[in-house]
């Protein structure tokens, strides 16, 4: 039996709704939506219908955008092999093996659900589409050892380390729901590389954040407070909490209590995934208030209404102020340098003021208070030594 038939790669990809015939049996369906699957119709030799005649019946071979032509082709032509011999393909058939790209995408569309946002599960997809797929996506899960993980990890181990490490554990996460739908068997490749140490040793590279020093902002501040761009109020308000930005910038006016002077940024845009209770001074808001008249969703509106400034905003303005040598995020570490230099205050106080986690999950089960009232006197203080009103 001949695999050639009448449908191309580019038809498959490009014809609209409806069954299109390859031959033999095998068709491509595409729904009205653009999805597309390939089915067979067999007829059993020795069975018939309710009408007497030869029983006809379809079997879906599985969706055109994991199953390539080919591999339809072949499955296809096993169907029919046991049809002419009497065998219905939906009890007989071997249970096909997917190949690596078919689980992996299996797995990324059923924890979609469970992603902390639309961007994490489309990162988590990225990485295998590029790291993993051009080597063994199409390579049956069953046959992936640890050579093939191996040819996956090498090349980027050293020069792209934090994405390697990435990758290797999202290819561990395929290749341990393989095994658990029955697909594999044995130790995970990915746990016996590691354990094998058969990858070297690399030393991590601590990314730190260009700060300002903190004796300089005062005379920043008020620089910046000379600025009448949507992106300096943004910037003024960042330095102000010791927020990130993604916080900041995608603040919402219902997440504000003006007259409690209090922000909460909700567990979902928190690194930390729970609610971050942020006190509001006066400078604080005397930045945000006057913006309600805009009218937006948004407290920093960007160029397009309804939307939220742009990330990159804040670090272009420093750029055009000739801020050297500092970044955004790097007013954090001022803010903690200022606490534990000039405040002087408990470290658990500043490090809640920054939303990070203080001490072990046990300490955290009885510590519940987040410290808000003695935050409010530190995050005070701060507004009054940026703004010059300290004594």
């Amino acid at each position: 039996m001949s695999l050639s038939g009448k449908l191309t790669k580019k038809l498959v990809e490009n014809l609209g709704a409806g069954r299109h015939g390859d031959g033999n049996g095998l068709y491509l369906v595409v729904d009205p939506s653009g999805a597309r699957r390939w089915i067979v119709r067999v007829v059993v030799k020795g069975q018939k219908n309710k009408q007497g005649a030869p029983l006809r019946t379809d079997f879906g071979l599985g969706g055109a955008d994991i199953v390539t032509l080919n591999q339809a082709r072949e499955r296809a032509l096993e169907y029919r092999r046991m049809a002419k011999q009497g065998l219905n393909p939906r009890f007989n058939a071997r249970q096909a093996i997917p190949t690596f790209e078919e689980v992996a995408q299996q797995v990324h569309l059923d924890r979609m659900p469970t992603w902390k946002n639309a961007k994490h599960g489309q990162q988590w997809i990225n990485t295998l589409r590029d790291y993993a797929f051009p080597k063994i996506g199409r390579m049956p899960i069953d046959s992936i050892d640890q050579p093939e993980v191996m040819m996956c990890l090498a090349p980027i181990w050293t020069d792209k380390h934090e994405t390697a490490k990435r990758l290797a554990q999202r290819i561990k996460t395929v290749l341990d729901v393989a095994r658990s739908k029955g697909f594999r068997s044995g130790e995970n490749p990915v746990t016996a590389i590691k354990d094998a140490q058969a990858l070297p040793k690399v030393k991590a590279k601590v990314k730190h954040h260009k700060a300002m020093a903190w004796r300089d902002v005062p005379t920043f501040y008020a620089d910046l407070k000379t600025h009448n761009a949507m992106a300096a109020k943004a910037l003024m308000f960042t330095c102000l909490t010791g927020s990130r930005t993604g916080e900041v910038l995608g603040m919402r006016w219902d997440e504000l209590d003006l007259d409690a002077q209090l922000w909460t940024c909700p567990a979902e845009r928190m690194k930390g995934g729970e609610d971050h209770r942020v006190p509001l001074t006066d400078e604080m808001q005397a930045i945000i208030e006057p913006l309600k008249a805009l009218e937006s969703e948004y407290v920093f509106e960007g160029q397009r209404r309804h939307k939220p400034l742009s990330n990159m905003a804040m670090l272009m303005l420093l750029r055009r102020m000739q801020v050297e040598g500092v970044t955004v995020h790097g007013f954090r570490s001022t803010f903690r340098d200022w606490a534990a230099e000039v405040a002087n205050v408990p470290r658990e106080v500043a490090e809640m003021s920054l939303a990070h986690q203080v001490g072990s999950d046990v300490e955290r089960a009885y510590a519940r208070s987040d410290l808000l009232e003695k935050r409010r006197v530190l995050m005070s203080d701060w507004s009054k030594f940026i703004t010059g009103m300290s004594s």
